[in-house]
């Protein structure tokens, strides 16, 4: 009999879908000036993980971003702290570390342009981009 169907995919945003097409969340959120992973975000990041090990040809490239403030060499820095908290994390449930590729833009990319302290939480992130 044939293998059952994989039970995830990817789609062509890069974001890994459930059978229905549900996108898994990809973008976890951090504390100011923090790189600690949040406790809600470890079931969903374990998803990302299984799906990664059994599926050795995927890839990811994790982003690591920050609010403005700050300068753009510590936010940078940050950046990339916060993308190795989700690279640590996966590679600790059996990632390949040659899976994942990390980038940090620092404060370069925000989510939202805002001034507020609402925008400013949107921008304390990590993405993880299938490619």
């Amino acid at each position: 009999a044939p293998p059952p169907p994989p039970k995830m995919g990817v789609n062509e945003d890069g974001e890994l879908v459930d059978v229905g097409g549900t996108i898994v969340g990809r973008t976890f959120y951090f504390e100011y000036d923090q790189a600690r992973l949040a406790q809600s975000d470890i079931s969903v990041l374990a998803t990302h993980a299984d799906f990664l090990r059994e599926f050795r040809t995927h890839s990811v490239t994790i982003e690591g971003h920050c609010d403005e403030r700050g300068t753009r060499e510590y936010n940078l820095a940050l950046g990339e702290r916060r993308a190795q908290a989700v690279q640590n994390y996966l590679t600790s449930a059996g990632v390949q570390s040659s899976q994942i590729d990390m980038v940090s833009y620092g404060e370069e990319r925000p989510a939202d342009p805002g001034k507020t302290e609402s925008a400013y939480a949107k921008n304390r992130r990590a993405v993880l981009i299938y490619r």
